[in-house]
């Protein structure tokens, strides 16, 4: 099982839910390296999902009402979240960019969704 690291950004999206749910979410999220392995062959009926760009990968976590999205670290060892977004937040982010609802394909073609992944990968990590 990796270990999981949140940076300050997505640390502070997971503590605006309510307590319960938090504990829920973080009791879920326990990722294992076969977990990812095959992620595109899988389709929807997986928790997890798989967005690339310029040759980054970057993992989805559905958890609830709940999207993670989060990297394997260089060594492995970990996931990095980088953003923690509820339901609503994730679905005004996807109306706002113009983007359908729930298509891993047209996130990985967003430029804003982008740069909201790499302001999460720039945040100190806690």
């Amino acid at each position: 099982m990796f270990q999981v690291i949140f940076n300050e950004i997505s640390a502070a999206e997971i503590s605006q839910l309510p307590t319960l749910e938090q504990l829920e979410v973080l009791n879920e999220f326990q990722v294992k390296p076969e977990d990812l392995e095959g992620i595109e062959e899988k389709g929807t009926e997986t928790r997890f999902g798989q967005i690339e760009r310029d040759g980054k990968k970057l993992y989805r976590y559905r958890a609830s009402d709940v999207r993670i999205y989060f990297e394997v670290s260089k060594d492995h060892q970990s996931v990095i979240v980088h953003r923690v977004l509820s339901k609503n937040t994730f679905q005004d982010f996807l109306y706002r960019a113009n983007l359908p609802f729930g298509d891993d394909e047209a996130l990985a073609e967003s430029k804003q969704f982008w740069a909201l992944i790499e302001e999460g990968e720039r945040a100190r990590r806690v």
